[in-house]
């Protein structure tokens, strides 16, 4: 085919082309124009419909709420009108309870009248029985009234002394029942070998002639003894025998073994006296410390320090009232121990006061001061327990006893101290006692006699009971007891007994 032909085609199948394309797209267009159209009528349509229900469900809950109004108006109403008829009831009630009260108001007063008028009829009836009985008795009220105070008191006395009788009584009885139990039970559980033992300061001697070698030349030997022992040595008539004097016991003790041992070598002369004295003084330093030791062990107290132990051992050649205070000290420290398991107490803070309180004697020749009071401040100055310390110090009442261990350890001391055979005590000091005992109990009024018994360790008292009733004695009792603690010191107790003696005499004719 040629080829404008060809390009002729072409166009006219392009027109041909635009064309139906233009005629297709006006086709689609008024399709979907129609399609809108519908759609939008059907959505009119539907919004119509829902507008419809949607008025009607508001016109419902428009009615809803309206009759809920209406119902709560209502109920609000009746409670109204409920409170109103309670307020009315309230008031009511108010108006009867005030006429009520003036009702009483009115009564009261009449009433209060009337016993004013009765009060002032029976002052002055009070007033004429008041003459009368003046009249009667010849006595004024006051002097009736100081009569009749003096009787109630009197009585009151009478009863109040009657029943601190019966309260000391029944007290005694109980507590001396309990002691008892447990201070025989301590006291049988003990069982001390002893419980004095003398320490004697005289050596006995081979005979006569050994004197003069212990004197020496010019006395030099016995000046040597005596400077290096620091004891005296008294030399006398006394047959085969030599005493030795000093405050401190353990240089009484080098002293003695010193010079028993130079009388047994027989070489008595300055240089061997003062070889042998330094040699005794060393084994008595390790006697002293084995001493301190074995005591720890026997009285169950441990862990004691070393100069603590050291000065234990210096007590056993330390005696008081012809008691060894080192075996003392010992059985001490076992009655505590029991005394605190009887009663609840610390055992093994009991048994350490028990053993140490005491060690203030070791060095009281060379430290002022009390006994107990040192003896608490060593035991600080080692590391003892304050309670412990307090016990020490306290156990002869200088210082106040901070616990109960400090009780047991002082009750402990006088059962050791003050049973029989215990210590030695001349004559003098036991007159002396009696004496003042005596006194003491003749110096209060109404005693007519005394007699003091048992070594000074019971009183009796006979009183005038013109002066003295039953009553009284039991006071009379205790204020003597009570003085007699605060004047004399004693060991252990000493009983008061009071006697009143009434004799009713009549003749037959």
């Amino acid at each position: 085919m040629p080829e404008p032909v060809v390009v002729v085609v072409a166009a006219v199948a392009a027109v041909i082309g635009v064309l139906l394309g233009y005629f297709a797209r006006q086709l689609m267009a008024s399709n979907a124009i129609k399609h809108a159209e519908h759609y939008s009528q059907r959505l009119i349509a539907e919004a119509r419909a829902k507008q419809k229900e949607i008025v009607l469900e508001g016109k419902d809950e428009a009615l809803h709420l309206r009759r809920a109004a209406e119902e709560e108006a209502r109920e609000q109403r009746a409670n109204l009108q409920r409170s109103e008829r309670r307020l009315l009831d309230r008031e009511e009630a108010l108006d009867r309870k005030t006429a009520s009260f003036e009702e009483r108001d009115a009564a009261f007063d009449v009433r209060q009248a009337t016993l004013e008028a009765d009060r002032v009829r029976l002052a002055e009836l009070h007033e004429r029985q008041v003459v009368e009985l003046e009249r009667v008795s010849g006595l004024t009220a006051a002097e009736a009234r100081q009569t009749l105070m003096r009787h109630i008191v009197d009585e009151a006395q009478a009863e109040a002394q009657q029943r601190v009788r019966d309260i000391e009584r029944h007290a005694q009885e109980e507590g001396d029942e309990r002691a008892r139990r447990i201070l025989t039970t301590v006291m049988q559980r003990i069982a001390a070998d002893h419980t004095s033992e003398a320490t004697i300061t005289v050596v006995s001697l081979p005979n006569e002639e050994m004197k003069g070698r212990i004197i020496g030349r010019e006395g030099r030997n016995i000046r040597a003894l005596e400077q290096a022992t620091g004891v005296d040595l008294i030399i006398d008539d006394t047959p085969e025998a030599v005493v030795l004097s000093g405050f401190d016991p353990v240089r009484r003790e080098v002293a003695r073994m010193a010079l028993n041992k130079l009388i047994s070598d027989g070489r008595i002369h300055p240089g061997r006296i003062e070889e042998t004295v330094a040699k005794c003084r060393s084994e008595i330093e390790v006697v002293m410390r084995q001493a301190g030791e074995q005591a720890a062990y026997d009285a169950g107290v441990p862990g004691l320090h070393p100069e603590l132990i050291k000065l234990l051992g210096r007590l056993k050649y330390r005696t008081s009232y012809g008691q060894n205070v080192l075996n003392h000290s010992i059985e001490t420290a076992r009655l505590s121990g029991l005394l605190a398991a009887e009663i609840g107490a610390n055992v093994g803070e009991s048994k350490q006061g028990g053993l140490l309180h005491d060690i203030g004697k070791a060095v009281d020749h060379e430290v002022e001061g009390p006994h107990a009071a040192i003896g608490g401040d060593i035991a600080a100055r080692y590391g003892v327990m304050p309670v412990v310390c307090n016990a020490i110090a306290a156990h002869h009442q200088e210082v106040e006893q901070g616990s109960v261990e400090a009780t047991v350890v002082q009750i402990a001391d006088a059962i050791s101290a003050s049973r029989p055979g215990a210590r030695g005590e001349s004559l003098d000091n036991y007159v002396k006692r009696l004496d003042d005992l005596q006194q003491i109990a003749l110096s209060f009024p109404g005693v007519e006699r005394c007699f003091a018994i048992q070594a000074g360790r019971e009183i009796r008292i006979l009183v005038r009971p013109e002066d003295v009733d039953d009553l009284a004695s039991s006071r009379l009792a205790r204020d003597i007891v009570k003085k007699i603690e605060e004047q004399l010191s004693y060991p252990g107790q000493i009983k008061v007994t009071v006697i009143r003696e009434t004799r009713s005499i009549d003749y037959a004719r």
